[in-house]
């Protein structure tokens, strides 16, 4: 018995681990309640026990642009050891170094991330709810709730291919909107953090960059007067001492990704979501609801 503890503990630890699916942020490609198999391999093998000798990776490879990557909550300041902190998944759209084109809410543009299950927002008629209920229960899609919602319209997220469904089935004329991108006026660069590398201080990217440098890198940084204050002097540019990554979710209307919590640490990085091991319906009993062609289908 002992030596099969050990052997799960061992493989949970060095090997992979299975991850619950706890939200719709990441569907199409994740559905809510399944479970993956992470590679802890993936990036190279992060040590476990980090609170006894801190942060070491053996064989770091590099992260691929798209993957679909687990990583522990890097805004959980409660916790000092990383590994213990809540683990949240998403997609990695921005590695060290790369320029990004963002909003006023640091959410990637549609242009940056060209997944064939990422979501967008549509807007519709409240006095078609029914009528879009009806044909999505016809079409086997799940959108889930509306997002948002004012006196005459509505708000949901679709895919391309689903939205391209509903039109073909609505003879009549299409009657969902996409809500316009943002303003190629609003967009700012905003430069993904890399070791030993200087980003450009400037007024969209300060306070990012403020609460990298006091939650990731242990430095005293504040801002006063719309100036960036490293260590008690005024700072132009900022050298990070790690690699960092900017994720997203598959769904705009959940924002519990790098619009919320900022970049990712290299060292917050557990592993690529490599596979989907169960896959059964929220709700449905302990003998129905199994998405059988989903079971053991690689994560992309």
């Amino acid at each position: 018995m002992a030596g099969a503890i050990a052997a799960v503990v061992l493989l949970r630890g060095c090997v992979a681990t299975s991850y619950l699916i706890p939200s719709q942020g990441m569907e199409n490609s994740l559905y809510r309640g399944e479970r993956i198999l992470v590679n802890k391999w993936s990036y190279g093998l992060r040590l476990p026990f980090m609170g006894l000798w801190g942060y070491h990776r053996w064989r770091p490879r590099p992260v691929g642009k798209g993957d679909i990557v687990v990583f522990n909550n890097p805004a959980n300041t409660r916790e000092s050891v990383v590994s213990r902190r809540e683990t949240f998944i998403g997609r990695c759209v921005g590695l060290p170094g790369d320029t990004l084109l963002v909003d006023s809410l640091f959410a990637v543009t549609a242009s940056m991330l060209n997944a064939p299950d990422q979501k967008f927002l549509y807007s519709y008629p409240r006095d078609k709810e029914r009528l879009l209920d009806s044909l999505l229960c016809l079409l086997g899609i799940d959108s889930g709730l509306p997002v948002d919602e004012d006196t005459t319209r509505r708000v949901r997220s679709f895919s391309r291919y689903e939205h391209y469904l509903l039109q073909q089935a609505m003879p009549q004329g299409c009657w969902l909107s996409p809500l316009p991108s943002s303003d190629p006026a609003s967009l700012r660069p905003l430069v993904v953090p890399a070791r030993g590398k200087e980003v450009v201080v400037h007024r969209w990217n300060m306070a990012l960059l403020c609460n990298t440098l006091v939650l990731h890198e242990g430095r005293r940084a504040e801002i006063k007067d719309d100036t960036l204050y490293v260590d008690g002097h005024p700072a132009t540019t900022c050298r990070f001492t790690k690699d960092y990554y900017w994720v997203v979710s598959n769904n705009p209307a959940n924002i519990t990704d790098s619009r919320l919590f900022g970049f990712v640490p290299c060292d917050h990085l557990i592993g690529r979501a490599a596979r989907v091991w169960l896959s059964k319906e929220q709700g449905s009993g302990p003998f129905a609801g199994y998405r059988w062609e989903r079971v053991w289908m690689p994560v992309n």
